[in-house]
C-alpha cells in the first residue's frame, strides 16, 4: 500500500551487487548517453512526480479494493461522514475541516454529469475538478457557481459533443481519468447529520443515463499496475509511462514529452528500468534524486515568507502552470490537490517567527491573532497540525487535529480581545485546553487554510502581497 510519505522519501535504491541487466531494444536505438539520461531523469521526475502521486492515490481509492484506503469504483461517489484523522494516510497534508465526498471518473466512453443540490448559503461547499496532471480545471460550489442546485458535465480531453439542455456548464479534463473532490463544511461535531443530508444530494451519472439514452460501448478494461513504496523507487518512470497514455500532450508539454520519449517514456513507448545497464540505472536514479532535491527546495523557498510562514500559490489549471513543472511538483509535495488561491490560500510553516525549526519535543509554542485581525475569509479558516516527518495528522489525547473559526464560540479570548492558540505536545492545563492544538513530540509542520479568502482589504490576496499577514508562531 502506497503512502505519499514513502513516495517522497529518497528515490535512490539499487540493491548492492545487482547484476548488469541485458541491454534492451532501447539501448540499440540511439538511447541517450549517461549524462543526457541523467538530465532527462531529473526533469522527468519533476514533471512526473504529481502525475505518479495522483496515480498512487487513484489506485488506492478507486482500483485496489484491498488497499485499506479504497473508497468506490470509478464513476461512483463515496461520501465520507467524518473528517480526516491520523488513520487517513493515502494523501499527505489532508484537510480535516470538511468531510469529503470522493469521485473518480473514467471519461473514456462518455462524459459524466455531476449534480449538486441547493445548499444553505451559510454552509460553504466546493467541488474541485482535478485531472491526472493535477490541474484544477474547474469548480462548482459556493464561490464559483453559488448555492443553487445544478447539473454540470465533465468531459474527457477529446470530447467535442454538444452541451445538452439542462447542463449549466461543461468542464474539460486534460486526462481520461479524473478526480472530483467534494468538500462540505462541518460547523461542529453535532452538525454531521446536516452534512450527510447535503452529501446525499450529490449525484454522478453517465451522460447517456442523464439523457435517458442507451449507453455507448464500454471502454476496454485497463490493467492498472500495482503501486507501492518499493516499486516506486525503481519503477517511477514505468508508472509515468503508463499514465501518459491517458493524457494527450498539451502544447506546454511537448518539449518534456519529447525528452521523455528519448528514454522510452510516453504513449507507444515501454520504459523498462530492469533492462537498463547498471550504469544507466545509477544515472537515472541520481537524476531522480537531484530532481527531488529541487522539488524540496521549491517547497521551502516557494512564495513569500511572512512571519515564518511560506505563503504561495502552487495550484491552478494548465494555463496557470504554463510549463512550470517545478511549481506543480512543489504544490504536490506541499499538499497534493490544493485549491486555486481564489478558493483557498495555504500559509504553511516548519519554523517559528525567529526561523528556528518547530519541535514539540523541545518547546511549547503560541500563535496569537491580535484583536480584530483573524484571517479574513468569506467562508472559514483553520490551523492544522501535522507530523513534521510524515505530513500526516497525529494521534492525540483529545482527538483534535485543528482549530478553526467555527470553534471560536468555545474558545477563550484574552483580555484585549486577541486569540492565543497553544501549540504543544502536552496539555497546557484545563484552563487553556479549549485553545490547545496538540503537537507531535518532535518536528512540527503546520498549515493555515483560508477558504474563499476575501478580496477586499484586509486580505491575503494577492498571494504574498496582501494587506493581511499571518502572525508568527512564538516559542514559549
Amino acid at each position: 500500500m502506497l503512502t505519499k510519505r514513502d513516495l517522497l522519501r529518497s528515490t535512490v535504491a539499487i540493491a548492492a551487487g545487482a547484476a548488469i541487466a541485458r541491454p534492451s531494444l532501447l539501448m540499440a536505438q540511439s538511447y541517450p548517453g549517461i549524462i543526457e539520461a541523467k538530465g532527462i531523469a531529473e526533469t522527468g521526475f519533476i514533471y512526473g512526480l504529481p502525475i505518479v502521486m495522483n496515480y498512487g492515490t487513484m489506485y488506492e481509492f478507486a482500483v485496489d479494493q484491498n488497499s485499506g484506503q479504497f473508497k468506490a469504483p470509478f464513476n461512483q461517489i463515496k461520501n465520507l461522514s467524518h473528517v480526516a484523522t491520523y488513520k487517513d494516510t493515502a494523501v499527505i497534508t489532508p484537510n480535516s475541516d470538511t468531510p469529503y465526498s470522493i469521485l473518480w471518473v473514467d471519461l473514456r466512453a462518455e462524459p459524466m454529469v455531476v449534480s449538486v443540490p441547493a445548499v444553505d448559503p451559510k454552509r460553504y461547499y466546493a467541488v474541485q475538478l482535478i485531472d491526472g496532471n493535477t490541474f484544477n480545471y474547474g469548480y462548482i460550489g459556493s464561490r464559483a457557481t453559488g448555492s443553487e442546485a445544478g447539473d454540470y458535465m465533465v468531459v474527457g480531453p477529446e470530447w467535442k459533443g454538444a452541451t445538452p439542455a439542462g447542463v449549466k456548464k461543461v468542464f474539460q479534463s486534460t486526462t481520461q481519468f479524473s478526480f472530483v473532490l467534494f468538500r462540505t463544511q462541518l460547523f461542529d461535531p453535532g452538525d454531521i447529520g446536516n452534512v450527510i443530508k447535503v452529501q446525499a444530494g450529490y449525484k454522478a451519472q453517465p451522460l447517456s443515463a442523464f439523457l435517458k439514452q442507451p449507453a455507448p460501448p464500454a471502454s476496454p478494461a485497463v490493467n492498472f499496475p500495482k503501486i507501492d513504496k518499493e516499486l516506486v523507487k525503481t519503477n517511477f518512470f514505468e508508472y509515468l509511462d503508463f499514465c501518459l497514455q491517458f493524457a494527450p500532450a498539451l502544447e506546454s508539454e511537448k518539449d518534456i514529452r519529447a525528452k521523455l520519449a528519448r528514454i522510452g517514456v510516453g504513449p507507444g513507448k515501454t520504459f523498462s528500468f530492469r533492462d537498463l545497464p547498471l550504469e544507466h540505472k545509477a544515472e537515472i536514479l541520481i537524476g531522480m534524486r537531484q530532481g527531488e532535491r529541487k522539488v524540496d527546495e521549491a517547497v521551502a523557498k516557494g512564495g513569500v515568507s511572512l512571519n515564518g510562514w511560506q505563503v504561495n500559490s502552487f495550484f491552478g489549471n494548465a494555463e496557470f502552470y504554463n510549463g512550470d513543472w517545478l511549481k506543480r511538483a512543489a504544490g504536490a509535495k506541499a499538499g497534493i490537490y490544493g485549491n486555486d488561491a481564489v478558493e483557498a490560500v495555504y500559509p504553511l510553516t516548519r519554523v517559528d517567527d525567529d526561523g528556528k525549526p518547530l519541535d514539540g519535543s523541545k518547546h511549547n509554542y503560541t500563535l496569537t491573532f491580535p484583536a480584530g485581525k483573524l484571517p479574513p475569509v468569506n467562508a472559514f479558516w483553520s490551523v492544522t497540525m501535522y507530523d513534521g516527518k510524515t505530513q500526516l495528522l497525529i494521534e492525540n489525547p483529545i482527538n483534535r487535529y485543528l482549530i478553526n473559526s467555527p470553534m471560536l464560540p468555545t474558545m477563550k479570548k484574552n483580555a484585549d480581545g486577541s486569540l492565543t492558540l497553544y501549540i504543544q505536545h502536552k496539555s497546557p492545563g484545563a484552563d487553556k485546553e479549549s485553545n490547545w492544538l496538540p503537537a507531535p513530540n518532535g518536528p512540527i509542520y503546520t498549515v493555515m487554510r483560508l477558504y474563499w479568502p476575501k478580496t477586499e482589504a484586509p486580505s491575503i490576496l494577492p498571494v504574498g502581497n496582501g494587506t493581511w499577514q499571518p502572525p508568527g508562531i512564538n516559542a514559549a
